[in-house]
């Protein structure tokens, strides 16, 4: 097999290199989609190119050989891979399946929770009001979904500034960005390296909810403000409201990007003038993509001949 069926996973090691980028400097929504098509795409052709070199090691095995009748010996003649890299591929492409199983798995035990949770819940307009002195506010996904506000980030925010915290929770739910952020991280689980494009993934679904809010109140400054309240009165009392299900919220992901200082960027991004979609890095992004999936093809296609040509001298 040639160079084709390298190509994905030599993208995998340069595409987080993108993530920031993409998260600092085009349209949250844009950016969002970019980032999980991103993850989604190269982690499957990572998978594929792993398990097509996989297949060039198993073809090498004489009992496995004669049941899709082809001929070892002409595999180890006619394929340049070697043995080593083949079962290497193998196995991580093993451990790939099974951590993505896994990840899979618990999502949807996460969102099957998060909808019974809301389904319990005794709401008004999709509001729900905990009482506790801890402030915190997220979105719970569901049939319907719902807004979860303490009376502690009530009492934290103004009363002007409540339709902030609404309108922030009501785009997670509208636009279904716990879907973006468990995708991304479907694709990081695949592939390790790709965690930088989840990671980013789980900022920009917050600063998409905060330009919905920003628009739905016409004050961008006042957004700013509700937004870096919300995070000071949170880092003052952390909250034990969240139920397993809560997966966003006007806080932001509590994970690894929180070290790296979100609330200050977005309040930062708020006080500048909207971002624009920023053509370049989405042409970028998308030869990125064209490039893994036409490797990918190619790599098919060298693995079909291959096979054609030891089946040939059978």
């Amino acid at each position: 097999m040639r160079i084709a069926v390298y190509m994905p996973l030599l993208l995998t090691l340069f595409a987080p290199l993108g993530a920031r980028p993409l998260s600092e400097r085009c349209e949250p929504r844009l950016a969002t989609w970019l980032l999980t098509a991103s993850s989604l795409l190269l982690s499957t052709a990572s998978m594929i190119s792993l398990g097509l070199l996989a297949v060039t090691g198993l073809i090498r095995i004489p009992l496995l050989a004669d049941l899709g009748h082809w001929s070892a010996h002409s595999a180890q003649i006619a394929d340049p891979v070697q043995l080593s890299i083949a079962l290497a591929a193998g196995l991580l492409l093993g451990g790939a399946v099974i951590t993505a199983a896994r990840m899979l798995a618990r999502r949807a035990r996460t969102l099957a929770a998060a909808a019974v949770d809301a389904a319990c819940m005794p709401a008004r307009d999709g509001l729900v009001v905990v009482e506790d002195e801890a402030p915190d506010a997220y979105a719970l996904p569901g049939l319907p979904g719902r807004v979860v506000v303490s009376t502690g980030m009530l009492h934290t925010l103004d009363t002007s500034e409540h339709d902030i915290l609404l309108a922030h929770e009501r785009a997670h739910l509208t636009a279904h960005h716990y879907a973006f952020v468990a995708l991304a991280q479907l694709g990081a689980a695949a592939n390790p390296l790709l965690r930088p494009l989840a990671t980013a993934v789980t900022y920009t679904v917050e600063r998409w909810a905060d330009e919905n809010a920003a628009t739905s109140t016409g004050d961008r400054t006042r957004v700013a403000r509700a937004v870096g309240k919300a995070a000071l009165a949170a880092h003052r009392t952390p909250s034990r409201l969240r139920t397993a299900g809560a997966v966003l919220g006007i806080l932001g992901h509590r994970g690894p990007l929180a070290a790296a200082g979100p609330v200050p960027r977005r309040v930062a991004a708020l006080l500048a003038p909207p971002l624009r979609r920023h053509p370049a890095l989405a042409a970028v992004t998308a030869a990125v993509l064209t490039a893994a999936t036409l490797a990918t093809a190619e790599a098919a296609h060298d693995l079909d001949l291959l096979l054609r040509t030891v089946g040939a001298w059978q």
